[in-house]
């Protein structure tokens, strides 16, 4: 299962610099995951600052 990035994304972008995988890249009003690369592993949704990553 993939994390998912909510809507509460303020785009600090504090998971992108974090994502082991390079899953996560800036997209137009917030981050977002690309689900074939994310290993499920939680560490964007522990480092962001308004728990926007979300286990799918």
């Amino acid at each position: 299962m993939a994390y998912k990035i909510s809507d509460d994304c303020i785009a600090c972008g504090a998971c992108a610099a974090e994502c082991p995988t390079e899953a996560i890249t800036e997209g137009d009003n917030k981050y977002v995951i690309d689900a074939e690369k994310c290993v499920d592993c939680g560490t964007c949704a522990g480092v962001c600052p308004v728990e926007a990553p979300k286990a799918e």
